[in-house]
């Protein structure tokens, strides 16, 4: 038997999240590379949730989020996972984005001067080696996070979220807030209604289990 949606979610929580799904950007997403550790994946995608960014794409086979990086991030991100650079990248480019990646090539970008008239995807790449060669090739061109100090770079997840704050901001004074199609909004809120839905029947049944054996 289906239970009530206002009983599982009150009715400021769905108002909440659709607000939220309204903010959401669909123009600016996130590939990341082979990044090896996964607490720098789970923090990128803590960074692109609290920035609005509703789309990330993991160049990865089997990934699992680090909980305390993550904070729950990725419940509300839409997640696609893709075997290759090539693959991701023609998808994006099909559905009109400009791929960039976070490279310190000498022609960079920086977070302030990077396109943001139409869709952008950028791409960042792992601990040790950076982005692919691959991926180089397939770009339209670099960004890169201005640095004042001797360090010569960041640790990848902030340098995510340093572009990543910038070029969204700059993205809502284009597309005059956020700009994800009310059709996605829809069905993510949806989605996100029958997991608290099954929640909640987890811990009905669980609670009537604990309540039998106690009587037992």
């Amino acid at each position: 038997m289906s239970v009530d949606n206002s009983e599982v979610v009150s009715a400021e929580r769905q108002a909440r999240v659709r607000r939220m799904l309204s903010d959401r950007l669909s123009s600016v997403c996130v590939i990341a590379e082979a990044i090896h550790r996964r607490h720098n994946t789970s923090a990128i995608l803590r960074s692109c949730e609290a920035f609005g960014v509703h789309e990330v794409h993991l160049i990865t086979g089997r990934f699992r989020t680090s909980r305390g990086a993550a904070r729950g991030a990725e419940r509300w991100l839409d997640l696609h996972r893709w075997p290759d650079i090539a693959t991701c990248v023609a998808h994006l480019r099909e559905r009109g984005f400009q791929i960039f990646v976070g490279d310190l090539a000498q022609d960079a970008y920086t977070p302030d001067t990077l396109p943001v008239d139409g869709p952008v995807a950028i791409l960042f790449g792992n601990e040790l080696n950076g982005v692919s060669d691959e991926a180089r090739a397939l770009a339209d061109g670099s960004v890169i996070v201005p640095m004042r100090g001797l360090t010569e770079s960041l640790n990848v997840s902030v340098a995510a979220a340093c572009v990543l704050q910038r070029v969204t901001e700059r993205r809502r004074t284009v597309v005059d807030g956020g700009d994800l199609p009310a059709m996605r909004q829809d069905a993510f809120f949806s989605a996100w209604l029958e997991r608290e839905e099954l929640a909640k029947r987890g811990v009905i049944a669980r609670v009537t289990r604990s309540t039998l054996s106690e009587k037992r």
